[in-house]
């Protein structure tokens, strides 16, 4: 087990919306001065999608983007892993584009299709929406498939190579797995790949220990080696986080997965949540990995050859 732990922070996302926390970065300013909150606490990385600054839906707007990232370069040497799911309807051509737009260190890429459910937060009667877009935004999940086919991921593997962005593999559900062992077999993907669990999605597997072991072990035997982070939605993201750090893997924290710093306590930041789990990192005898150390873990390009 390294001693080293990488530890990402997911600052906005797609998922929640601005009624849902007051806290919730939106613009690009938000969000970049999240990045850099984050990464004095101890993130490694920062995992950026952006938002309509007017109204806070997630968008793919590469101005948006270049306005975070050039904001947050300016000021810190975070790792910027940037989004490819982009927001939820987004076509492939959108979500890809910052790749080859801003040929970043590293970038997520969503490794299956899956049923990608949020409607169930409707069930919240006492949640109470300040846009018209963030009702109809949630409930069309209910009919919602996030499409990730062969295809499309052969495609992705041409824009990474290409552009020298390490990918960071989201896996969902078991069957993702095979996926990547089938890209790697065919040469699409090349070793070492990065590998992040997602546990706790609605259509997707479940977060619990049982789970997480088994595709930890699934994934040695399908591809052998590999490097792995964990996160996991709303209440389990602590709980998992710490489950990964026992079992040697890295840790996602950050607003995107979970609004809350623990039962009943909203996160105010980004920031308060990257502390929580570097506390619980440092009481199980392991360091928050510095961005230059993360790079060395991961293989990365380094930050003189992005373009932003």
């Amino acid at each position: 087990m390294s001693s080293k732990v990488i530890v990402t922070a997911a600052i906005t996302g797609a998922i929640h919306t601005p009624s849902m926390s007051p806290y919730l970065p939106v613009t690009p300013k938000q969000i970049a001065d999240e990045a850099v909150r984050a990464f004095e606490e101890g993130a490694a990385v920062a995992h950026i999608h952006v938002r309509n600054p007017e109204n806070g839906m997630p968008v793919s707007d590469l101005e948006l983007f270049r306005e975070v990232v050039t904001e947050v370069k300016s000021r810190c040497n975070i790792i910027l892993c940037l989004t490819t799911g982009g927001s939820l309807g987004a076509t492939t051509a959108q979500r890809v584009a910052v790749v080859p737009a801003f040929k970043p260190e590293l970038a997520s890429f969503n490794f299956g299709s899956i049923n990608f459910a949020l409607f169930h937060v409707l069930d919240n009667k006492n949640l109470q929406f300040r846009y018209e877009w963030e009702k109809q935004y949630l409930g069309m999940t209910e009919d919602f498939i996030f499409p990730n086919t062969f295809k499309t991921m052969r495609e992705y593997c041409q824009y990474f190579n290409e552009n020298g962005t390490k990918p960071e593999l989201e896996i969902y559900d078991l069957g993702m797995i095979n996926n990547v062992a089938f890209m790697l077999e065919r040469g699409y993907l090349k070793k070492p790949v990065y590998i992040q669990f997602v546990l706790g999605i609605l259509g997707a597997a479940p977060a619990t220990l049982e789970n997480l072991m088994f595709f930890h072990q699934a994934a040695r035997n399908a591809i052998g080696d590999f490097t792995w982070s964990v996160c996991a939605a709303g209440r389990h993201q602590i709980n998992m986080c710490t489950a990964s750090l026992l079992m040697g893997g890295n840790v996602r924290v950050g607003l995107e997965d979970n609004l809350y710093l623990e039962k009943g306590v909203m996160a105010r930041s980004n920031a308060e949540q990257v502390a929580k789990i570097v506390r619980i990192a440092r009481e199980l005898g392991r360091e928050p990995a510095t961005p230059d150390e993360a790079r060395n873990i991961l293989g990365l390009k380094g930050l003189d050859k992005v373009n932003y």
